[in-house]
């Protein structure tokens, strides 16, 4: 299970950076509406869910509150993350995603809920090293990319920080059942941004491909793959989970050499994709042989 998990979260998150893009497009949606709308819908069907009986067990009320704050977290993440895909390629953004292992990492150990030997931080080391080669071939710096660049790394802060604060205080419930409590602040807070700095109303009539991308990014970008992310959290260690955003780049560079048509392949990406590989491979076997954690969930 957590190896289709992890396979889950890889293959869609991988192809999201592109469907935000699509999202957002000159014809789609307001930016932050729509990434309220995305997480609108898929509370939706997550309290459906809940309603059929699924979900157990649930959260305690302690663990609640930590979900409720992680949601808003993602809501300020997700937020950087929609602004920056207006400036710079989803394959570019999934790039820079890759400083996230490091990140968790430093969390983990000042926190103390995982102690992690060096040579699981040696391999998000080295996958980090093919993404650089891969940005480099890839990155053209202006003004507004420059900008973006900040606004991903400031989502690559909010996003660590709220995995470690699930696997600290929500590791004892239900995946689907924190993911219930984990959305809906996200979609509040999202709409709240969306009321004061847009201003603007639902597109009539509702666009064709922003809105299947919109779907898309609800059910499977959110509901299936966060629903498999916190089951991650719950059964592995960080290192582990973290590598996703080593893996996604590739992915996503490939889906916008497809579809996007504004980057080309070429054989220093390919390097960078097989270094990138190689490190995920040391970060999962030396990330679970240091998974250590330390005490048990509030």
């Amino acid at each position: 299970m957590p190896a289709l998990a992890y396979a889950v979260c890889a293959l869609v998150w991988g192809t999201t950076w592109y469907a935000i893009r699509v999202c957002i497009g000159p014809d789609g949606y307001p930016t932050f509406l729509s990434a309220a709308l995305r997480f609108t819908v898929a509370a939706g069907i997550l309290a459906v869910a809940l309603g059929l009986g699924l979900g157990q067990p649930r959260p305690r009320r302690r663990a609640v509150g930590w979900l409720a704050v992680s949601g808003l977290l993602n809501a300020a993440g997700y937020a950087l993350v929609y602004r920056a895909e207006e400036e710079v390629p989803g394959g570019i953004a999934a790039v820079l995603y890759g400083t996230m292992p490091l990140v968790t990492a430093a969390i983990a150990r000042v926190t103390g809920t995982e102690r992690l030997r060096p040579s699981a931080i040696a391999g998000a080391l080295v996958g980090l090293a093919g993404i650089a080669v891969i940005f480099r071939d890839r990155m053209s710096v202006s003004a507004g990319q420059g900008l973006a660049v900040g606004l991903i790394l400031g989502s690559v802060a909010c996003a660590s920080t709220f995995t470690v604060l699930v696997k600290r205080h929500a590791s004892g419930s239900s995946s689907l059942a924190n993911t219930a409590v984990f959305f809906p602040a996200t979609a509040a807070a999202l709409w709240l941004l969306a009321a004061a700095v847009e201003r603007r109303p639902v597109p009539s009539p509702l666009p064709l491909a922003p809105t299947a991308a919109l779907l898309y990014l609800a059910v499977f970008g959110s509901v299936v793959t966060f629903g498999a992310y916190f089951y991650l959290v719950r059964h592995v260690s960080l290192a582990t989970v973290t590598t996703l955003v080593l893996v996604e780049p590739v992915m996503a560079l490939l889906v916008d050499a497809l579809f996007e048509h504004r980057v080309r392949a070429s054989p220093l990406t390919y390097v960078g994709a097989v270094i990138t590989a190689s490190g995920v491979l040391v970060a999962i076997a030396f990330g679970e042989r240091g998974k250590a954690p330390a005490g048990e969930p509030g």
